[in-house]
């Protein structure tokens, strides 16, 4: 097999961007992961909705966020322009998570025949492969947010809204005219964060371990050096040394 350091380059980057955006479509996927927090956090008592109106108007953000419905709706709840124009904003973000997802899928399955055909392996870096580097650096990055998101989630909530809805303050709601954020409390997002930031370690140390696993399969199959004879001629060198032969 030759080493390829672009394959090494490219299966780094795509590993890294699977596990990032697959970690980040789990809660938006998984309709029961916000059903269980209904009456978890009361909000069928909190908002005087019932369990199935609370479900209903969920179902029906998530459909139009995810692209499953044309129009934004809210179950029986009203909403302003603003606010569905804000909800447009978020359906970008979640599609375009979801392309990044199925892309990077689609691309490490691309590397893996070409690399096959072309019998090609990932150049290691300091004894490691790529997906060794895509979770050291992955699962520190996050671990390094997860730590100063913890200390303010609050402080860290008002920060990601300002990054990927720059110069936009329609994620401001007012609950009298949008009502859907009393059904999205603060408590649920920071689940949320907390869920993708233990779906993202795991996989990091999933892949770390496999790292190390090879690794050690590796040196385990690798033949062993062979011994210098202290009687050969040529110092060490038993090629061609009769008395070796």
């Amino acid at each position: 097999m030759k080493p390829s350091k672009l394959l090494s380059l490219f299966t780094g980057v795509f590993t890294a961007l699977l596990v990032l955006s697959a970690s980040i479509a789990v809660p938006l996927l998984c309709r029961p992961f916000y059903y269980a927090h209904i009456e978890a956090l009361n909000l069928d008592g909190y908002t005087g909705l019932s369990v199935e109106q609370i479900r209903e108007a969920f179902n029906q953000v998530m459909d139009y966020c995810l692209g499953l419905r044309p129009d934004f709706a809210a179950g029986v709840l009203p909403f302003s322009e603003s606010g569905a124009s804000h909800f447009a904003d978020v359906r970008v973000l979640f599609l375009l998570d979801l392309w990044v997802a199925v892309i990077s899928l689609a691309a490490l399955v691309i590397l893996f025949i070409i690399s096959r055909r072309k019998k090609l392996t990932p150049t290691p870096l300091m004894g490691h492969g790529p997906g060794f580097w895509a979770a050291i650096g992955l699962g520190g990055l996050f671990l390094i947010v997860g730590g100063l998101a913890a200390t303010n989630f609050e402080r860290a909530f008002v920060i990601f809204h300002s990054l990927f809805f720059p110069g936009k303050t329609n994620w401001l709601f007012d609950w009298r005219t949008d009502p859907i954020i009393l059904l999205l409390p603060e408590d649920f997002f920071r689940n949320c964060a907390i869920l993708i930031l233990t779906l993202l370690i795991f996989w990091c140390v999933i892949l770390i371990v496999a790292d190390l696993l090879a690794q050690h399969r590796r040196k385990k199959l690798a033949p062993p050096p062979a011994s210098p004879c202290s009687g050969c001629p040529g110092g060490g060198d038993c090629s061609g040394c009769s008395s070796c032969s």
